[in-house]
């Protein structure tokens, strides 16, 4: 193996190794029976999109999961895949058409929908080209399409099984409208943002003479006016119910109707009612039987409904031109400033219209049922927990969801009409004559589907389904679902909807919500806001070892993470402590070929850092068990930067450099190269490029034992399992005791000014056992500490720096080393901070409210740190006053 470089270039590392596994074929699976399956579903982005700092978070959470368990021996299929995206592709082609000078209507369907799939082929792979460059291990063999002939059948089926069972209807009913769009969308896809606007109170004139006033937050509506609501049990108006109004500037009389649905203290406490544009007027209609009249059209502008004078505005035009007209006729009795949330499009961002059309629906609740026993059940769990309130309140209150979409790209309704007959039917593949009379004269429904239509069938339908074969057999049901808590309603819950009615099977068993990327004020990032960071860019100063490592560090419990591009630091400089560990290992003088494995007599920090690696590897463990991926990355890193680089290799120098032995010599050696190969087996599924590189590097080590597999990449290798045997808790007492000893000493010789050439003097009072214990190491002091004489006194020392360890007290005399002001100034200012830490504990163990209402091993734990503060404070004292 060539030598390794001085420093970490991930540029000279990344794409070498993910050309090698990919060519390797080290990520395709296959129904191997004698293994255990592991899927996780990609969540599919959109096939106009480009990776994002979400994107990054959720697919390092996933791959490590992914790698994690092919290491652990599972058949481990990451299924990635890509979203056609109705609204977002069709309106980036006709963006593009537009440059052109060509309208999408011009061109027609079929030759518009050509030209989205050439886009789609030119395109569409950038997202999963860039997800490589992060080190995702997806089998890209399976990558799946959601339009693609496959899914297209999947969708087909699970529509013509709705539509068969009665549980696909279409009806006239008000839908959220995007006038820029084009199309109806679902309400999930509507974005409510708090909207600084204006009540204006308009009066509408009694037939029999005298006026009602009614304030309204959309007056351009009021032209499609049928009936003013009052509540029945507001006897202000109840002498009203019955009689006649005449409409503003139309002149049209409408009833006064009662409807319990009117708030009596919101405005005047006289509703509107306009059917056609508000799905709660809408509602009022019906209850009473009040026809709709549509003027706006879906496309923003007034219709001939609004009266001659409107006709052809823009709405928000219309509306400055009607309070105008209002204000002139002395109709418009005042305007008082409103806030109120108003529905944008998700997509584009234009203001909804509810507007009145003929769509097609999903019967919801029958769906929402078997997805809420899942949940309560057990069956699926959400991590944190927090989330299965959301997730249950929402399908509590689940509505009929609207899946047409008056679009061109998209799966087209696979509904057909009988020219002839009249006959409506559904059908998985196009039918060349009406099932009832014969004729071939059918007409396909226009629209498509909503896109999350699709998306809901995802876990089963990119396995095969509705064919059940053997892929689908094996790796369904999928094991995690990993995903933001942004798409709960969009896609989680349909997916469990789905999963359960078109295969009786719950599509996974665990959803673990992550938080979102913001910056680092908590705003959401955004163009307008220019706070965005960019993934590829972060890949490309840091690594993408850096950015997996920093996004899962910072993933805590489901919590929102504050981002700023100076957070990869830490995990560039994770990267190049590996490195450097690696490249002071293999400088070592080495035998041609290993022939020991570790010392023949394992000293105490051969013990310890054993005992601590099997600590690590239990912790991982548990922790991936919990999903708490960033606890088990920061064990790894505390074990592999502080205990194995700061602490280990110090302590093997000796044996190293100034060891006669050579038999020794290799025997530590090869214990450091077998304990560092263990930790990048472990750190592999968060950091794979560096491990793999360096891990390659240990591996070509001639006779060490480290029972590799073939093909030759740490990636399938085994991941290290615990081995408590090899638990040492007693060598961990006695180093942690040597380690708190050392950084005392360094801690005053810091302090002190003193220069690492003076050597000092070491003085030990207080617990004779675990004085004896760091009398028995002197040697680890004098190399780590700088100490060239140890004592254990049973007197307390006067003019000596001091330090308190546990119940044990060091002291470093200062005789010719330190000036005593100095070292009296140092112990008045610890005492101080004691002091403060003090007060701010006994305030809250003083609070009787914490105390009634905290956990009851939160205010113990509170107790003990009094105690020990209380402790630590006292000896601080006593010294100070031996200094005297």
């Amino acid at each position: 193996m060539p030598e390794l470089a001085k420093t970490y270039d991930p540029t000279q590392v990344e794409d070498r190794w993910y050309r090698f596994w990919e060519e390797a074929g080290l990520f395709r699976t296959e129904v191997r029976p004698g293994r255990r399956p592991y899927c996780i579903m990609m969540p599919p982005p959109n096939v106009t999109g480009i990776l994002h700092m979400g994107h990054a978070l959720q697919d390092s959470i996933q791959d490590a999961l992914i790698r994690y368990h092919r290491m652990k021996g599972y058949e481990a299929l990451w299924m990635p895949g890509t979203d056609h995206a109705g609204i977002a592709t069709q309106n980036v082609v006709e963006r593009s058409l537009k440059e052109r000078g060509v309208s999408r209507e011009a061109m027609g369907r079929e030759a518009f929908l050509v030209e989205v799939w050439q886009w789609k082929e030119k395109h569409g792979g950038i997202i999963s080209r860039q997800k490589r460059r992060l080190g995702d291990s997806a089998d890209w063999s399976r990558e799946r399409f959601t339009m693609d002939e496959g899914m297209s059948r999947a969708v087909a089926e699970a529509f013509v099984r709705l539509y068969d069972e009665g549980l696909v209807y279409r009806g006239h009913y008000i839908v959220n409208w995007c006038p820029r769009c084009g199309t109806a969308i679902s309400d999930e896809e509507v974005d409510h943002r708090e909207t600084r606007g204006h009540l204006w109170y308009v009066r509408y004139l009694l037939k029999e003479g005298g006026f009602l006033t009614v304030a309204t937050t959309r007056p351009e509506t009021m032209l499609g006016d049928t009936a003013v609501a009052v509540n029945p049990e507001d006897e202000r108006y109840r002498h009203l119910v019955g009689k006649m109004a005449v409409l503003p500037v139309l002149g049209r009389e409408i009833p006064i109707v009662a409807d319990e649905f009117v708030d009596p203290k919101f405005g005047t406490g006289l509703v509107k009612v306009t059917p056609a544009h508000d799905p709660n007027d809408f509602e009022i209609g019906r209850r009473h039987n009040l026809p709709s009249i549509t003027v706006i059209d879906s496309r923003g502008i007034m219709t001939e409904a609004a009266g001659p004078d409107y006709s052809g505005m823009d709405r928000f035009e219309a509306r400055e031109a009607l309070v105008e007209q209002l204000t002139q006729l002395e109709l418009l009795e005042k305007i008082e400033d409103h806030t109120h949330a108003v529905g944008h499009c998700d997509r584009c961002k234009t203001v909804i219209e509810p507007y009145l059309s003929q769509q097609w629906f999903v019967r919801m609740k029958p769906l929402a049922e078997p997805a809420v026993a899942a949940v309560k059940e057990g069956r699926i769990k959400f991590v944190p927990p927090r989330w299965e309130k959301v997730y249950l309140s929402w399908l509590d209150e689940i509505r009929d969801w609207c899946i047409s979409r008056q679009l061109w790209w998209g799966h087209r309704l696979p509904v057909y009409t009988c020219a002839d007959c009249g006959h409506e039917f559904a059908a998985v593949f196009t039918p060349e004559k009406c099932p009832i009379c014969g004729s071939t004269h059918l007409e396909q429904d226009p629209d498509v589907l909503d896109t999350w239509f699709s998306s809901w069938l995802w876990p089963f339908s990119t396995l095969g389904w509705p064919e059940e074969n053997d892929a689908y057999r094996y790796f369904y049901p999928t094991q995690v679902l990993v995903s933001g808590y942004d798409i709960i309603f969009f896609w989680i819950a349909r997916m469990i909807m789905a999963g359960l009615k078109f295969t009786g099977k719950d599509p996974f068993d665990t959803v673990y919500i992550t938080g979102m990327v913001k910056d680092e004020q908590g705003r959401w990032m955004s163009k307008s806001l220019g706070n965005g960071i960019d993934p590829l860019e972060m890949i490309e100063k840091y690594g993408a070892d850096a950015v997996r490592y920093s996004l899962v560090v910072l993933t805590t419990e489901g919590q929102d993470i504050k981002l700023a591009p100076s957070r990869f630091e830490m995990g560039r400089n994770f990267a190049n402590k590996i490195w450097n560990a690696a490249r002071f290992l293999l400088m070592q003088e080495r035998p041609e070929r290993f022939t020991r494995q570790q010392p023949e007599s394992l000293e105490l920090a051969d013990r310890w850092i054993l005992s601590r690696l099997q600590n690590m590897l239990a912790t991982v463990e548990d922790r991936v068990g919990r999903y708490r991926l960033n606890e088990a990355l920061l064990a790894i890193y505390d074990f592999t930067w502080h205990d194995f680089c700061d602490w280990y290799l110090e302590l093997i120098k000796p044996r190293l450099y100034d060891n006669p032995d050579a038999a020794q010599r290799e025997g530590v050696l090869a214990l450091a190269f077998r304990v560092f190969e263990k930790a990048l087996r472990a750190l592999h599924p968060f950091m794979p490029f560096v491990t793999e590189e360096l891990w390659q590097q240990v591996a070509a080590l001639p006779g060490l034992h480290l029972d590799t597999l073939e093909p030759k990449s740490v990636m399938v290798q085994q991941y290290p399992i615990p081995d408590r045997d090899q638990l040492d808790i007693q060598a961990e007492l006695h180093m942690n005791l040597l380690q708190d000893v050392i950084t005392a000493v360094r801690n005053i010789r810091a302090e002190m000014g003193v220069p690492p050439s003076k050597k000092a003097t070491l003085v030990l009072w207080g617990n004779p056992e675990k004085a004896g214990i760091v009398q028995g190491q002197g040697g680890m002091l004098q190399r780590l500490a700088g100490i060239d004489q140890l004592l254990v006194t049973e007197a307390k020392q006067s003019h000596a720096a001091s330090a308190v360890v546990g119940d044990l007290e060091i002291f470093i005399p200062l005789e010719g080393l330190i000036d005593l002001d100095v070292e009296r100034a140092r112990l008045d200012k610890e005492i101080a901070r004691q002091e403060g830490l003090l007060k701010g504990i006994q305030g809250k163990l003083a609070n009787g409210a914490f105390v009634a209402n905290a956990p009851a091993e939160v205010v113990e734990k509170e107790r003990q740190k009094l105690a020990d503060i209380q402790a630590t404070l006292e000896k601080l004292q006593r010294n100070r006053r031996s200094l005297e």
